[in-house]
């Protein structure tokens, strides 16, 4: 991958994933540090699609710790089933939020955030971490993200 992701001039969600994920695959393939596969995969979704916070929170503990991230400062620690993220965990599945002020208990790290998408990472059928992704426009993921995410965190867990 370029300092930039290089992506088709086309608003189609689904061409930009087929294009952005290769990129990010081509560019932590062959890094064996954690920390560094995750921070060049947010800078890479939050260049591609521009959305307000990409990054991840790791499992420490009994809680989920902020890791690599792009966007504005966030919070640092969150708890199983609090907000979204520790919802996702909870409940080991993605969760797509169209309206976070919809959502209950939703944590407010910054109130730009319009939308959200949490998707959990496993390894040997535990959740080990999620990746978080903000947008500033209402009802912003689908099925396209999710799928999409999932099959990005799959190769991102042979990195835990």
């Amino acid at each position: 991958m370029t300092e930039t992701p290089i992506l088709p001039e086309t608003q189609d969600r689904a061409m930009r994933y087929q294009t952005l994920i290769p990129q990010i695959k081509a560019l932590i393939q062959d890094e064996d540090d954690l920390i560094a596969s995750l921070a060049n995969t947010a800078a890479g979704i939050f260049q591609g699609f521009g959305f307000l916070w990409v990054g991840f929170y790791l499992v420490k503990d009994s809680e989920l710790v902020l890791g690599p991230f792009q966007g504005p400062t966030a919070c640092t620690r969150i708890k199983l089933g609090q907000g979204v993220c520790g919802q996702s965990w909870a409940q080991r599945k993605t969760l797509l939020i169209d309206h976070v002020d919809d959502f209950p208990g939703h944590i407010v790290c910054s109130s730009a955030s319009k939308s959200e998408i949490v998707v959990p990472i496993f390894v040997a059928n535990q959740v080990v971490g999620v990746l978080d992704i903000d947008s500033l426009h209402l009802s912003d993921f689908s099925d396209i993200d999710r799928l999409a995410l999932e099959d990005l965190n799959r190769v991102l867990a042979a990195k835990f």
